[in-house]
């Protein structure tokens, strides 16, 4: 049940709780970040502070899981929770009295314009708020004048097919399909374009990547299939499954397998489980052994199953998942022994969010993300800085010696979460893009 209550917040699109995102490190709650405006950053609740008892009740120890720590923050809004924390840098222990609330889960990422005529929005799930909030994010980009979009659906996992497929509706004209399901016992039935869209005209690319799944396969299967669009990044994950969930009585639930999702080429997106449980669960590992998200040529296709796009008539692969059309290995060259210690540990976000607090003067006079991104520098002596803070936090030596050779890499990612302090989500994607090889692609592709 509190899996199923879990998994209902995300696909609603929000929680009642106290408003902090979290990692649990050497068996202690670590606060990455509080979220804006939410119960917790009103209280004084800073990145980095350690949580050492709830509600009078030791927390930390094998004990602390992300189920227990879930379970014991969220509540009924406006009921008071008392947490004890470790303040990051001065090491006091301070308790604060928490009034939980409402806090949204948005589905939306960021939305921002690339350039003066190219628009960027990031989707990280498909919940029942996503095509409310992807219409409120293309009416914005078209006021300022977009042309072309790029639409990122890495690491999407899915969600409400319905929602993508309103999305896919606002990208294709006429009453193309946008996707077909078919099962043992169910009929073939189509979903089609239906409204007069938003965007039928300008120029449109999909970003997508191993991790991409279901809803995100369909909106990329629709608009590659209709030549549409471009496909850039790797190729998604092969989740195609159509699931009815059947509550059981007790709060959980099973979800039955009805049927299969198809691209209106008539590729089965889902990928083949005949071997066995073992290989399929592998699949994604085996990429990373066989080199494909390293390495175009490693790709396996299954040449048998060849389709035609719909238009032009562009050779596309069946076999599960969707290969893009430009393909753009994963980059590993910046994974340094200090990269991976800096990500694992948070470093960048608990540095960055108590650099802004001690000096919000410095970042006053910038008015919007643009003016940030050309006028504010990581310059060496802060990056010097924000090294010698890891070391002080437990970054081990020898990672250390790596970071000279990290500093480019990790400046950009400085910059952003400096930027996501200023401006949220939208200034950290922003400056994030910079250094991003897909949007750049992307960028280049729709200006041909």
């Amino acid at each position: 049940p509190l899996e199923m209550t879990h998994e209902a917040e995300i696909m609603d699109g929000n929680f009642e709780g106290i408003g902090i995102e979290f990692a649990i490190k050497n068996d202690t709650v670590q606060v990455l970040t509080p979220i804006p405006g939410g119960p917790s950053e009103q209280v004084g609740v800073s990145a980095g502070d350690k949580i050492i008892k709830i509600n009078d009740t030791v927390f930390v120890g094998k004990k602390v899981t992300n189920e227990a720590v879930m379970k014991n923050l969220k509540g009924p809004k406006g009921s008071i929770v008392k947490v004890t924390m470790l303040k990051s840098g001065s090491k006091k222990i301070i308790t604060y009295s928490i009034k939980r609330d409402k806090i949204p889960l948005y589905s939306v990422d960021a939305c921002f314009m690339l350039d003066n005529q190219t628009g960027y929005i990031k989707i990280n799930r498909f919940s029942k708020t996503t095509y409310v909030e992807f219409m409120e994010k293309l009416d914005t980009l078209t006021n300022r004048g977009m042309k072309r979009l790029v639409l990122d659906l890495r690491q999407n996992p899915g969600g409400f097919m319905d929602q993508a497929t309103a999305i896919v509706d606002e990208l294709l004209d006429g009453d193309k399909t946008i996707v077909f399901t078919e099962g043992r016992t169910m009929p073939k039935t189509y979903e089609k374009a239906k409204n007069q869209g938003m965007f039928e005209e300008g120029k449109v690319v999909v970003l997508i990547d191993e991790g991409s799944a279901s809803a995100s396969e369909i909106i990329s299967g629709a608009i590659q299939d209709w030549d549409r669009g471009v496909i850039i990044g790797r190729r998604s994950f092969g989740k195609g499954l159509v699931q009815q969930e059947y509550p059981i009585g007790d709060g959980s639930s099973v979800r039955l397998t009805v049927a299969k999702y198809y691209t209106p080429s008539g590729r089965s997106i889902q990928r083949p489980y005949e071997d066995n449980v073992a290989s399929y669960y592998g699949d994604i590992n085996k990429r990373y052994k066989d080199g494909e998200v390293f390495n175009q040529d490693s790709i396996k296709q299954e040449k048998k199953t060849v389709y035609k796009t719909l238009i032009k008539g562009r050779t596309v692969y069946g076999g599960g998942g969707i290969t893009p059309d430009i393909y753009i290995p994963m980059d590993t060259s910046n994974y340094t022994p200090f990269v991976m210690e800096v990500f694992a540990a948070g470093m960048l976000q608990e540095f960055s969010y108590n650099y802004y607090m001690d000096n919000k003067s410095l970042f006053s006079s910038y008015k919007n993300a643009d003016q940030f991104k050309t006028g504010f520098i990581v310059t060496d002596a802060l990056y010097a800085q924000f090294v010698s803070y890891c070391e002080q936090h437990g970054v081990n030596k020898t990672a250390i010696a790596s970071a000279e050779k990290s500093k480019g890499y990790l400046n950009n990612k400085l910059k952003a979460y400096f930027a996501k302090q200023i401006f949220r989500n939208d200034g950290f994607y922003k400056i994030a893009a910079q250094d991003d090889k897909m949007i750049q692609r992307a960028l280049l592709e729709l200006k041909k």
